[in-house]
């Protein structure tokens, strides 16, 4: 809705434009710095108006490129964080899975040192 709007608003600067450039068409004299010219003002008009709307039209353009760049890499950055946030949480998981209790594995570890010691390991290391 708010395009639509956009637009007839366009629509009607460029018709009171159009019809104050057609009230004025006398010459007028134009100082350019290095030279002075005679134009028909409505000449003058319409092309202030063209290059007003050019200036307009580039600077949308280059930040709609900006915007979407931005957009661009806020998604990728998005994406990595979920990634990260993914494997995080798949590695406490398996973290949290130990199928041993840790007192069960300081007994096998002690049981397996006792082995080895009566296997005429005098370390204790296997």
């Amino acid at each position: 809705m708010k395009m639509q709007w956009a637009l007839i608003a366009g629509l009607v600067f460029a018709l009171l434009t159009g019809i104050f450039a057609v009230i004025n068409v006398d010459s007028v004299q134009v100082n350019l710095l290095f030279n002075t010219v005679q134009i028909p003002l409505i000449l003058l008009i319409l092309g202030c108006t063209l290059i007003g709307g050019i200036i307009v039209g580039s600077y949308g353009i280059y930040r709609q490129y900006r915007l979407q760049r931005e957009n661009k890499q806020l998604k990728l950055r998005v994406s990595e964080l979920e990634s990260s946030a993914t494997s995080k949480s798949t590695l406490d998981s398996f973290k949290s899975m130990d199928p041993l209790d840790s007192n069960e594995s300081n007994s096998l570890l002690e049981n397996d040192s006792i082995q080895s010691q009566r296997k005429g390991n005098p370390t204790g290391t296997l």
